[in-house]
């Protein structure tokens, strides 16, 4: 390929599935709507996942994660620098809000480890949350209150479902970065140590919480606009807050990846992006099925709800990079991962970046773990091979 291939998590973005199961390279060669990653995708589900034999080069990380327990380490206050030179080879990369299916989870539970995450989420959320996933109905696995903890508890489960395969333990000791889309960034920090899975959790059902009462407060929606470099995105949302207040002014809210990019706002804001994206040669838009503007000012309101539980909340450094949403860098200090973590929900996602960051330095292999059968590919620049 002319071009290097970096994989998109669903969240936020159009769900494009391929016909055929990506079960195979040579099936991946073919699926008329997937590309195949130049760093390779691999995919494990706790639904439908891909069963693969591929192995990531061993590294110097060889860890054994309990998502019960908290395996990072303490960090001198205000060290921030443990991670500036790292050197990935191998990721795991967790999806974000979207990517929730109603049937996720039930295959989960022929792994001991991971149907007992189920379990204990059980008791932390006050309700059964794999009923919920399994049967649904699709709108209350949709609401943003059930879908951020689902896809949490699902994608970690996933993990365990991966380490009782063949081979799963090597790959899991092969992994020296991870990350994640918005939520999946709670779900990467938990897998790297920086929190339990029980701590991580209560930080997913406030955040989920504190989104969806931001986003009842105010008329707000998401759109994806597609076909377009995220220069002419801004400027059709440029041209768009032209025509309308202050209330309902846009903005990019998730740099997913060349041609795809989600714009947030006000309702009638976004309405005006979708009428002009046309004229600005876009291919098409499409309306987010979220509830509301995400990761812009209109989630202002949820910010001190996060912060709050996170100065209550044990942190600890992780023991490989995790890669933040807000500036595509990793972070080791827990005082730095906090404010991250309660800025993030009002920042653009810079996912674009952090996965050219990651390629630039040295990427190979990437395995995503979460609910959902499918992922989306997309092109990046020579330069970023």
């Amino acid at each position: 390929s002319s071009a290097a291939l970096f994989y998109l998590p669903v969240a936020f973005a159009p769900r494009f599935r391929s016909r055929r199961p990506l079960s195979s390279p040579s099936t991946m060669s073919s699926a008329s709507t997937a590309l195949i990653p130049l760093a390779p995708l691999h995919r494990f589900s706790s639904v439908n996942g891909a069963r693969r034999s591929f192995l990531c080069h061993r590294n110097p990380w060889r860890y054994r994660v309990s998502m019960s327990v908290s395996v990072g380490s303490r960090a001198t206050v205000g060290d921030d620098a443990l991670f500036q030179d790292y050197k990935p080879s191998c990721a795991f990369l967790f999806p974000g809000q979207g990517a929730q299916t109603v049937g996720m989870g039930v295959e989960a539970q022929n792994v001991n480890a991971a149907a007992e995450l189920f379990k204990k989420a059980n008791d932390i959320l006050g309700y059964d949350l794999l009923d919920v996933c399994a049967n649904g109905p699709k709108e209350k696995l949709d609401s943003t209150v059930i879908s951020q903890p689902a896809i949490y508890v699902a994608s970690l489960a996933a993990v365990e479902v991966l380490r009782a395969r063949d081979g799963g333990q090597d790959i899991i000791n092969s992994v020296d970065v991870t990350c994640g889309l918005s939520l999946g960034e709670y779900t990467a920090l938990a897998f790297a140590g920086a929190f339990s899975f029980e701590d991580g959790l209560k930080l997913v059902k406030l955040r989920g919480e504190a989104m969806q009462d931001a986003a009842d407060a105010a008329k707000s929606a998401m759109v994806s606009v597609i076909g377009l470099d995220s220069e002419k995105v801004q400027l059709l949302c440029d041209a768009a807050n032209k025509e309308v207040d202050d209330q309902n002014k846009v903005q990019i809210a998730n740099f997913l990846c060349p041609g795809n990019y989600a714009v947030s706002g006000g309702v009638k804001g976004v309405e005006a992006v979708e009428a002009k994206a046309k004229s600005f040669k876009a291919r098409m838009t499409v309306r987010l099925a979220v509830a509301g503007a995400f990761h812009t000012n209109f989630m202002e309101p949820a910010v001190s709800r996060l912060e709050a539980a996170l100065a209550t909340t044990e942190i600890r450094t992780p023991r490989i990079p995790v890669i933040s949403n807000v500036d595509a860098q990793p972070h080791s200090d827990p005082d730095t991962i906090k404010r991250i973590l309660a800025q993030q929900v009002t920042n653009p996602v810079q996912w674009e970046l952090t996965v050219k960051t990651l390629l630039s330095k040295g990427l190979k292999k990437s395995y995503e773990l979460g609910p959902g059968k499918t992922s989306l590919t997309c092109r990046i620049p020579e330069q970023h091979k």
